[in-house]
């Protein structure tokens, strides 16, 4: 095609080049003939024809000029210019000297390029006409136009592509898709190289376009998105008007096939079949379906509904928004006993349905859901479910309340077995009969004292005691009149002394525990040892209280200034049950107007209160008194605690120790024995006769006499230990008086011998006698303590006899 269109365009342009020469030279002979100059031109202003210095038509020179020669565009000329060569012409602009050049001598102006239109279709450029001698302007500079031809070698081109489109299915014939625009570079006012055409070369068997416009249509009616969603359609635009030698390009357009609703949803079975346990709780799902759409969207938005009436009572349907299914549930509890199987029709039907193709068929389906109920082994059931009894408060211990019945409803049928829930009868007032289920009293009732009883209980299978069904029952105490009616509290009454006969004195009334259920009715009288009175009457009001007013005139406090009046009160029964009680009448002094003043053991009423003033000092003198007990009882027990502290300090802080032999009893210059005698006041034992210390001696004084010998250890029968006892027994009692400090262990040791002591001293520091001339044998008797001194005494005094011998 492009060699066709080659061999076409040549001698077009051959034409189009003999054409222009003549125009050149009409311009050129136009160049030498006399013309107009512009207005205010002084050749003008002289009159006459004159002759012009520049003549210019417009230039033109053809686009895309594949020939070896420049091509000649024009000539200018001067009318100045004699043909000898004397003037040189020249050009400047847009171009000049690179794409225009020009021969100074002839003016004669060629194109070196090849030019494009689409690029830039004119060129501006300035002549200008000098003496080649002396280089000066000839004529004043002009400025011309070189126009670009232009030839069809653009293509139509589709700028906004790729092309994307939609429309609904099933839409009638010439339904409009989109518009499709191609452009043309070429130049729309020459020729026809810029008119474009629309063509369809593939899905012509679909869709259709407009020839001038663009516009895409469908060519069918009965378009289907299920069948096929999207099409590709290649649109072709053609210039030069379509004819031949035109120059085409091409677009694909993908049109997409929009979904309507025009499918009902479709169950792909007409039956299903699920199967729950029968003790499946309400609520429960069994299963789920799902009927079909084509469509898509929210085209195949469905609801789906129970049709048939048993499967509206026992179960429900829902649906889940994001699957699109249908949920089935538990509406009412199953039982397997009753009915194995259960049969639901389930519809499904579009939620949205298009009214423009409702003649197509009905948009909804129906299927069948078979739900299989299996068995399990269920508790006992109670029946019937009455959870109310009633007994008698007077019932003896084991007397039958109610029976409970509860039934296995399993088909095997367990022997069932009762019993109390002890958490709610934890008292053991009733028992139950484990196989009948009878209940029966197990204490002794009292409405009084709980008038309402709820326990549970409970049934479970003989051979399972797992399956154990609950049911609370509520046991009401009926009453029975056993309790006598009794006075509302312990009355007493006040009358003045100068009270009138008639006088009401106190109205009374009265509380019994017993509810019967016509109601309370008590009955009123004095009791009969009071049938002899003539002080106070007695009258029943009617209303269940009594009103007491006096009988007498006056009365004497000095006489007698209380009064007992024993009334008797009766209820209505049955039995009717009586009571005595006392009112104590007090006999007061009353003023004038009637208040009582005082009585002879309690003033009724309080002739002038107290003032803020007075409360505020008496609160006063209260604390006062308060703190000083406090303060007693502080000092109290701080001066206890301080004697106790001194206690201690003697028989644990005072600790004598001393490590020197001593001289003796009669040596009573080397040590202080006072220390150890601080406590009690014990007499010292002066040893020996007609005193003096071991420095002393008189002339008559035997030797022998001086001479001591050790102290024999003998228990004296009337030894007295009370002054130890007394003082052990004495801190014993403090340490357990006084609770402010722990108990504590503490071991004492009394290092001093104490008053009128049988045994003397032991001390030998004085005496003149040898070890053999005592005798220590007398020393194993002291006890056990002693043992080992009288052993080295012993053994001392045997070394002694063997050395003499």
């Amino acid at each position: 095609m492009a060699k066709g269109l080659q061999g076409f365009l040549w001698p077009m342009l051959l034409l189009f080049c003999a054409i222009q020469e003549l125009g050149s030279w009409a311009m050129h002979t136009a160049v030498e003939a006399p013309g107009l100059r512009e207005p205010g031109d002084p050749a003008l202003l002289a009159g006459g024809r004159v002759k012009r210095g520049w003549v210019w038509n417009q230039f033109f020179v053809v686009e895309e000029y594949t020939g070896t020669e420049p091509l000649y565009v024009g000539k200018i000329h001067s009318d100045s210019d004699e043909g000898d060569g004397s003037i040189k012409y020249t050009i400047s602009g847009e171009g000049a000297g690179t794409i225009f050049l020009i021969d100074e001598i002839t003016g004669d102006i060629h194109a070196t390029e090849r030019l494009d239109r689409e690029q830039k279709t004119f060129y501006t450029l300035r002549a200008q006409a000098r003496d080649r001698q002396t280089d000066q302007l000839l004529e004043p500079e002009s400025e011309f136009i070189i126009k670009v031809q232009d030839i069809n070698d653009s293509e139509p081109r589709f700028l906004e592509g790729p092309y994307i489109g939609s429309v609904a299915e099933l839409s009638p014939i010439g339904t409009s898709v989109m518009q499709v625009m191609a452009s043309d570079a070429d130049d729309p006012t020459y020729g026809s190289s810029a008119r474009v055409v629309y063509s369809v070369l593939e899905g012509e068997q679909h869709f259709t376009v407009d020839s001038k416009t663009g516009v895409i249509r469908t060519a069918v009616a009965d378009l289907d998105r299920e069948t096929q969603d999207r099409y590709e359609v290649v649109i072709r635009a053609t210039d030069m008007a379509g004819q031949l030698g035109g120059l085409s390009g091409s677009t694909t357009v993908t049109i997409v096939v929009t979904d309507v609703n025009d499918n009902p949803p479709r169950f792909p079975q007409k039956m299903y079949q699920f199967s729950i346990v029968e003790t499946a709780p309400v609520g429960t799902a069994i299963g789920r379906v799902k009927a079909e759409d084509s469509d898509v969207g929210e085209n195949t938005d469905m609801t789906y509904q129970v049709k048939d009436e048993e499967g509206v009572e026992m179960f429900k349907v829902t649906t889940d928004s994001n699957t699109q299914e249908a949920v089935i549930t538990v509406q009412k509890p199953l039982d397997y006993e009753s009915k194995k199987v259960h049969t639901v029709v389930v519809e499904a039907l579009n939620k949205f349905v298009d009214p423009r193709f409702v003649d197509l068929g009905t948009f909804r389906d129906q299927t069948i859901v078979r739900v299989s109920v299996l068995d399990v082994d269920e508790p006992p059931e109670f029946r019937p479910p009455s959870n109310l009894m009633e007994v008698q408060e007077d019932a003896h211990v084991g007397s039958v309340v109610g029976v409970v019945t509860a039934l296995d409803p399993d088909t095997a049928n367990h022997p069932v077995r009762y019993a109390i829930d002890r958490s709610t009868d934890a008292e053991r007032i009733f028992d139950i009969d484990a196989k009948t289920g009878a209940i029966v009293t197990g204490k002794v009732l009292d409405r009084e004292t709980a008038g309402w009883h709820n326990i549970t209980v409970l049934a479970m299978e003989a051979d399972n005691h797992s399956q154990v069904s609950r049911a609370s029952l509520r046991i009401r105490i009926l009453d029975v009149n056993d309790n006598p009616p009794e006075l509302a509290t312990p009355y007493e009454a006040a009358v003045c002394e100068d009270a009138k006969p008639g006088q009401l004195i106190q109205t009374i009334s009265v509380v019994d525990r017993d509810e019967p259920q016509s109601g309370h009715r008590f009955y009123f009288t004095l009791a009969p040892e009071a049938t002899n009175n003539h002080h106070f009457s007695l009258l029943d009001i009617q209303d269940n209280t009594a009103a007491v007013h006096t009988q007498r005139v006056g009365f004497n406090r000095q006489e007698q200034d209380v009064y007992l009046l024993p009334i008797l009160v009766v209820d209505s029964g049955p039995p009717a049950l009586s009571s005595t009680g006392t009112l104590t009448i007090r006999v007061c002094g009353c003023d004038s107007s009637g208040a009582i003043q005082s009585c002879n053991s309690t003033a009724y009423v309080v002739s002038a209160t107290l003032s803020p003033g007075a409360l505020i000092a008496l609160l006063v003198c209260v604390l006062i008194l308060v703190v000083l007990v406090l303060l007693i009882l502080t000092l109290k027990r701080h001066h206890k605690s301080h004697l106790t502290s001194e206690d201690d300090e003697d028989m644990r802080d005072n600790v004598i120790k001393y490590n020197d032999e001593g001289g003796g009893e009669q040596d009573t210059e080397a040590y202080d024995m006072s220390a150890l005698r601080s406590l009690y006041d014990f007499s010292e034992i002066k040893a020996g006769d007609g005193g003096g210390g071991p420095g002393e001696g008189g002339p008559g004084r035997n030797p022998a006499s001086e001479l001591r010998a050790l102290p024999q250890w003998v228990q004296s029968p009337d030894l007295d230990f009370s002054v130890f006892r007394d003082y052990i027994c004495r801190k014993v009692e403090q340490a357990d008086e006084d609770l402010s400090v722990p108990p504590y262990d503490s071991f004492q040791t009394y290092a001093f011998e104490g008053s009128d002591s049988p045994v003397p001293s032991l001390s030998s520091i004085n005496t003149w006698s040898s070890g053999s001339e005592q005798d220590f044998s007398y020393l194993g008797g002291w006890g056990p303590r002693f043992r080992q001194l009288a052993a080295l005494y012993a053994g001392r005094r045997g070394d002694e006899d063997s050395e003499e011998s």
